[in-house]
Protein backbone atom coordinates (compact mmCIF):
# COMPACT_ATOMS: atom_id res chain seq x y z
CA UNK A 1 0.00 0.00 0.00
CA UNK A 2 1.33 3.58 -1.14
CA UNK A 3 2.01 6.01 1.99
CA UNK A 4 3.26 9.24 1.52
CA UNK A 5 3.53 11.73 4.05
CA UNK A 6 4.81 14.75 4.93
CA UNK A 7 5.72 16.56 7.95
CA UNK A 8 8.08 19.78 9.56
CA UNK A 9 5.54 22.31 8.82
CA UNK A 10 4.93 24.99 11.09
CA UNK A 11 5.06 28.75 11.81
CA UNK A 12 7.93 30.86 10.87
CA UNK A 13 8.68 34.77 11.05
CA UNK A 14 9.56 36.18 7.50
CA UNK A 15 13.13 36.09 6.65
CA UNK A 16 13.39 32.64 8.48
CA UNK A 17 13.83 29.26 7.67
CA UNK A 18 12.00 25.77 7.84
CA UNK A 19 12.48 22.39 6.43
CA UNK A 20 9.83 20.00 5.79
CA UNK A 21 10.29 15.96 5.11
CA UNK A 22 8.45 13.61 3.24
CA UNK A 23 8.37 9.75 4.16
CA UNK A 24 7.15 7.48 1.65
CA UNK A 25 6.30 3.94 1.24
CA UNK A 26 4.64 0.72 -0.94
CA UNK A 27 6.82 1.59 -4.01
CA UNK A 28 10.61 1.86 -5.11
CA UNK A 29 11.17 5.02 -4.19
CA UNK A 30 14.59 5.71 -6.08
CA UNK A 31 12.54 4.85 -9.04
CA UNK A 32 10.27 7.90 -8.87
CA UNK A 33 11.19 11.58 -9.54
CA UNK A 34 10.00 13.05 -6.37
CA UNK A 35 8.29 17.09 -6.28
CA UNK A 36 7.12 19.04 -4.36
CA UNK A 37 3.74 21.55 -4.67
CA UNK A 38 1.98 24.40 -2.58
CA UNK A 39 -0.99 25.29 -2.77
CA UNK A 40 -2.06 28.56 -1.00
CA UNK A 41 -5.48 29.61 0.18
CA UNK A 42 -8.04 30.09 -2.76
CA UNK A 43 -4.94 29.26 -5.31
CA UNK A 44 -4.52 27.00 -7.37
CA UNK A 45 -1.69 24.14 -6.72
CA UNK A 46 1.59 25.39 -7.98
CA UNK A 47 4.99 23.46 -8.92
CA UNK A 48 8.01 24.26 -6.20
CA UNK A 49 10.70 21.90 -7.33
CA UNK A 50 11.51 18.27 -8.31
CA UNK A 51 14.38 16.03 -8.51
CA UNK A 52 15.47 13.02 -10.22
CA UNK A 53 15.36 9.57 -9.04
CA UNK A 54 19.08 9.86 -8.22
CA UNK A 55 19.39 13.00 -6.98
CA UNK A 56 21.52 14.53 -9.34
CA UNK A 57 19.23 16.91 -11.44
CA UNK A 58 16.86 19.17 -9.60
CA UNK A 59 14.37 22.18 -11.15
CA UNK A 60 13.15 25.21 -9.44
CA UNK A 61 10.22 27.23 -10.12
CA UNK A 62 11.14 30.65 -10.42
CA UNK A 63 9.89 32.22 -7.15
CA UNK A 64 11.57 29.65 -4.58
CA UNK A 65 14.67 29.34 -7.21
CA UNK A 66 17.74 30.77 -5.20
CA UNK A 67 15.95 29.83 -1.61
CA UNK A 68 14.73 26.81 -1.45
CA UNK A 69 16.59 23.29 -2.23
CA UNK A 70 15.40 20.33 -2.99
CA UNK A 71 17.30 16.96 -1.60
CA UNK A 72 16.40 13.19 -1.35
CA UNK A 73 17.85 9.96 0.25
CA UNK A 74 16.49 6.92 -1.68
CA UNK A 75 18.14 4.60 1.26
CA UNK A 76 15.66 5.89 3.69
CA UNK A 77 12.85 6.82 1.00
CA UNK A 78 12.66 10.23 2.57
CA UNK A 79 12.47 13.80 0.23
CA UNK A 80 13.16 17.04 1.83
CA UNK A 81 12.69 20.67 1.16
CA UNK A 82 14.85 23.55 3.14
CA UNK A 83 13.30 26.75 2.70
CA UNK A 84 15.59 29.73 3.20
CA UNK A 85 14.67 33.83 3.34
CA UNK A 86 10.81 32.39 3.73
CA UNK A 87 8.42 35.60 2.81
CA UNK A 88 4.52 35.72 3.20
CA UNK A 89 4.06 34.62 -0.21
CA UNK A 90 5.03 31.06 0.60
CA UNK A 91 2.31 30.53 2.95
CA UNK A 92 0.41 27.36 1.73
CA UNK A 93 0.04 23.81 2.27
CA UNK A 94 3.28 22.14 0.73
CA UNK A 95 2.51 18.65 -0.79
CA UNK A 96 5.11 15.82 -1.71
CA UNK A 97 4.59 13.84 -4.65
CA UNK A 98 6.05 10.69 -6.67
CA UNK A 99 5.94 10.12 -10.28
CA UNK A 100 7.05 7.36 -12.84
CA UNK A 101 6.14 8.86 -15.89
CA UNK A 102 8.65 12.41 -16.02
CA UNK A 103 12.27 11.18 -16.34
CA UNK A 104 13.33 14.24 -18.30
CA UNK A 105 12.28 18.44 -18.52
CA UNK A 106 10.66 20.59 -15.55
CA UNK A 107 8.34 17.62 -14.82
CA UNK A 108 6.06 20.38 -12.94
CA UNK A 109 2.57 19.33 -14.26
CA UNK A 110 0.65 17.99 -11.63
CA UNK A 111 -0.90 15.40 -14.01
CA UNK A 112 2.05 13.69 -14.03
CA UNK A 113 2.01 12.51 -10.35
CA UNK A 114 0.83 9.71 -9.27
CA UNK A 115 1.05 9.76 -5.34
CA UNK A 116 0.51 12.27 -2.91
CA UNK A 117 0.76 13.03 0.55
CA UNK A 118 -1.97 15.06 2.26
CA UNK A 119 0.13 17.91 2.82
CA UNK A 120 1.74 20.20 5.40
CA UNK A 121 0.76 23.88 6.33
CA UNK A 122 3.53 26.34 6.22
CA UNK A 123 2.78 29.65 7.75
CA UNK A 124 4.99 32.80 7.34
CA UNK A 125 3.96 35.37 9.58
CA UNK A 126 4.82 39.32 8.24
Amino acid sequence: QVHVEESGGGLVQAGGSLNVSCSASGFIFSLFTMGWFRQAPGQEREFVARISRTGVHTHYSDSVRGRFTISRDNGKSMLYLQMNALNSEDTAVYYCAATSRCTGGVCSEITLYDYWGQGTQVTVSS
